[in-house]
This record gives C-alpha cells, structure tokens and sequence, in this order.
C-alpha cells in the first residue's frame, strides 16, 4: 500500500492557535495519524505539542485559547469547533501529561469513569482488558490511586482510556518522570495495545528514541511548526535528530545539550 492508499484517521491542516487574544502558539502546523498505527510527534519544553493535542480532543477554551486558522479534521469531518465531551464520543480519547488520576478513588472506580460514555454491556469485557494488559492495576484494585507509584499512576491513566473504546488514542508524555526500565515496560504494552486493538495512537513526546522505536512515523517540532517528519526509522538514523534530540554525535558518544545547541547544522532543516 503507498502513501497515497493510506486511510489517515487524523488530519491536522495548517493550524494555529492562540492563547489570550496575543500569543501564537502554533504557526500553521500540520500533521496527519496513519489509521492503526503509532504516530509520534516529538519536541522539546514549549514546542507546541501539548497545544497541538488539546486542539484535537477541544480543551483549548478551558485555557483561553482557540484555533484562528486551519482545521483539525477526524475521520474526514472537521471537529475543532466541537466540544470535548462529543470528540470523546466520537472515538477520541486523550491521557493528559501528568497522569491526573483521581487520587481519592480506587482503581476500580478510576477506570469506571473512564466507562461513562460507553454502554454499560462493555464495562466488564472492556476491565478484563485493562488487567490483562496491566495485571499490576488488578492486584491494586482496591487501592486508592494516590498511594500509587508514578508508573502505577500511568498504568492506571492509560488503562482508564482504554475503558472508553477510543478509535484514536492521545499520549501526551507518558515517559515523563519514570525511570527508563518502568518506560520500557509501559512502552512496550503500548505498542502491544496497538497491535492487538488496531487503535491509532499519536504519541507526544520528549524521549525520543522510546518512541520512533515503537512509531511507524515521526513528526518533529519546533516553537510550533513541523520542522522534520518521515519514517520511524529513518529519524531515528538522521544525524540531526541524533544530534540534538537523542544527545549522540556522529562517533556515537553522547554530548551535553550545552554543545548541541550550538551546533548549526541541527538548523539546516528550517532553510
């Protein structure tokens, strides 16, 4: 199948987002998801992808912002004027970044009310998948979220999404704070949740190399455009991305942000 065949669930056309009236924050950003796969949209502290999110699952008017130009487009209908609680019945679900479980409840409660907008039919078939891709969360069932661990805390915010049946799934930091074994683990169910539920998943992300490893395709941004994209595997092999977002040089030896950020050839892309 080529490119062109290629069903794109999500479409993101030359957006931009405004905070207050005065601050842009994104500059006619554009992006798509491959239904079924695992997009990446990689950057660093303030590049806009946390924005680019919120854009998509409509939660930019909680923080005063709104889309001025461009469309956000799901399933060939523009939604970026719809209201949150109908892009969520439509299939899009997101996990904001900081997990933000609801501390005072159990387990099991946290995951019912990721259950609201589905049929009361799926509710145990869709807790049986939760645990088996998370079989921590089970034996913690009872347990109140807040006395869990961070990486318990993402199981739990992931495993409450997946109790909405999402078509699409938005990831926004699920690396942040977890030590590299427990983001190796939880990377890997994510990848194992795409394979066997064929849901599509954007990724947003600072750990760069954990996600093009499990990504079929990888967008980069910068104070809040798209300054490189292709292919998992080839950004992973693009020397400017390992030079500035995975921290190696060209003899392979890591090298401290302070050395990279002079190094103007990370620059070439943006002409």
């Amino acid at each position: 199948m080529n490119a062109a065949q290629q069903e794109k669930i999500l479409r993101v056309e030359n957006l931009e987002v405004v905070y207050n009236d005065v601050v842009l924050v994104l500059k006619g950003l554009s992006l798509a998801a491959e239904k079924g796969k695992i997009t990446a949209l990689l950057g660093a502290n303030g590049a806009g992808k946390s924005t680019t999110l919120k854009a998509i699952s409509g939660l930019l008017e909680g923080e005063d912002g709104e889309v001025t130009e461009g469309a956000v487009v799901y399933k060939d209908k523009a939604i970026h004027n719809t209201p949150p609680d109908k892009i969520v019945r439509s299939g899009i679900f997101q996990v904001m970044e900081g997990r933000r479980v609801f501390e005072d409840l159990t387990v099991e409660e946290n995951l019912k009310c990721g259950a609201y907008t589905r049929p009361r039919s799926e509710y145990a078939g869709n807790l049986d998948k939760v645990y088996g891709y998370f079989p921590r969360l089970k034996e913690r069932r009872k347990q109140l979220a807040g006395y869990m661990s961070g990486g318990e805390q993402q199981m739990l915010a992931i495993g409450r999404a997946i109790m909405a049946s999402p078509k699409l799934l938005l990831l926004d930091e699920p690396s942040l704070g977890l030590a590299p074994l427990l983001v190796e683990e939880i990377f890997g169910i994510i990848k194992r949740f795409n394979e066997q539920e064929a849901v599509t998943i954007l990724l947003v992300e600072q750990n760069a190399r954990a996600a093009l490893t499990i990504a079929s395709q990888g967008y980069i941004m910068e104070n809040g455009r798209i300054v490189l994209d292709g292919a998992a595997e080839e950004l992973l092999g693009n020397p400017d991305v390992q030079e500035f977002y995975l921290g190696l040089s060209h003899g392979g030896e890591r090298r401290s942000y302070r050395d990279v950020k002079h190094y103007r050839r990370r620059k070439r892309w943006l002409g």
